[in-house]
């Protein structure tokens, strides 16, 4: 679709956009895209190394025995509700009545 647009097409656009936001906007608007432009990109390259520094941990890790005990998930339900807490693979227990 933006591939069919036409030059006074473009020209149209971008004065609709200048008119709406003003001319002191603009550069302020296109700092702020860039820099979250900047931010995404980071993050994903951050998630990226993350993923292959565990793919890379869980190898050797499958071949050797752990040697100490994994403490059980636990599922919360607010922070500081301490009641409702309970191991994830807790059966459900019935009520009696």
């Amino acid at each position: 679709m933006i591939g069919n647009l036409k030059p006074l097409e473009i020209l149209l656009i971008i004065a609709v956009i200048v008119l709406l936001f003003g001319a002191k906007k603009l550069p302020e608007m296109a700092r702020s895209l860039g820099k979250s432009a900047r931010i995404l990109k980071s993050e994903a390259k951050a998630m990226k190394k993350d993923g292959e520094a565990e793919d890379a941990a869980a190898a050797p890790a499958a071949d050797q025995a752990p040697q100490q005990p994994v403490a059980p998930r636990t599922i919360q339900a607010a922070p500081g509700d301490v009641t409702s807490s309970r191991p994830v693979n807790e059966p459900n227990r019935t009520t009696q009545g």
